[in-house]
């Protein structure tokens, strides 16, 4: 049992209190001279009108809240295909039995080009490219292939970082399933899998935080979601405060998952330092 001494631990408390307080009053003095100082430039008073006119930002806010309901349905449909999609193909580009070199090169390739391709590109090419060829049976629906897009771009860098995991694991984890007599199969799902993904969930939610930003790409195939919204009410009042209040509306909702995803990554460094102590 570790002895905690109590006049350390109050003094701990103590100055962490007063670290507290100085970091915050030095963030409000800087945020305090940052805004005098913005406010004093010659172009203030335009930029005020045009950005962050009070009444266009209640105006705009109601349509631009309902239109960004269709960027949480692309997120919440593209998330869990990427997560199997891109663990599918981790786990492929692992195994290292020759019967498979096949399959390892096509994963490789496909890695290697969505990873290379912009987003933005891969959305045009298929919301533009697919519909055109007219085959019968295929959907036409631009968020269809708005999300499709998504789903393989970043399948695509989420699969390295899921290879990243298991290359974490050290091999005597395998060795040691093996040596109890679980098939590669079993090995991967109850030794190695486990421990790589709880290595990856940092990572993994910043993905998915830049996931979430960038289903307003799907903008440029013309549905209505938070940032064409924003575009429409800009140009139908000749105002930009839309685009600042679609922007909060990502901020809001993008800040609370940075801060859980910091959360995460200092619990388990804390583990692991925790563990290497023990």
């Amino acid at each position: 049992m570790v002895y905690k001494d109590p006049v350390r631990q109050a003094l701990a408390r103590r100055t962490a209190r007063r670290n507290a307080l100085v970091g915050m009053g030095s963030l409000i003095g800087f945020t305090l001279v940052v805004v005098v100082l913005v406010s004093q430039t010659p172009g203030w008073p335009v930029v005020q009108e045009t950005f962050f006119n009070r009444e266009e930002f209640v105006s705009s806010l109601p349509g631009l809240l309902k239109a960004f309901l269709l960027n949480v349905k692309i997120f919440l449909i593209a998330e869990p295909l990427i997560l199997v999609f891109s663990l599918l193909i981790a786990l492929t580009r692992t195994l290292r039995s020759p019967i498979f070199l096949p399959l390892r090169v096509v994963a490789t390739i496909y890695v290697d080009v969505f990873r290379g391709v912009p987003t933005i590109l891969v959305i045009f090419l298929l919301g533009f490219g697919v519909p055109a060829l007219r085959l019968q049976g295929v959907p036409t629906d631009p968020v269809f292939w708005g999300t499709a897009a998504l789903v393989l771009s970043y399948t695509a860098y989420v699969a390295e970082v899921f290879r990243a995991g298991i290359g974490s694991v050290h091999p005597s984890q395998r060795m040691a399933a093996r040596s109890l007599g679980l098939s590669i199969w079993q090995t991967n799902r109850y030794v190695v899998l486990p421990q790589a993904v709880r290595n990856v969930v940092p990572p993994l939610l910043n993905d998915f935080i830049s996931l979430q930003k960038d289903t307003a790409l799907v903008a440029v195939l013309g549905p209505i979601e938070v940032l064409r919204q924003a575009q429409i009410d800009a140009s139908s009042s000749f105002n930009y405060t839309p685009y600042v209040a679609a922007a909060l509306i990502f901020i809001a909702l993008t800040i609370p998952m940075t801060r859980f995803a910091d959360w995460i990554q200092g619990r388990m460094s804390k583990r692991q330092r925790a563990g290497s102590v023990a």
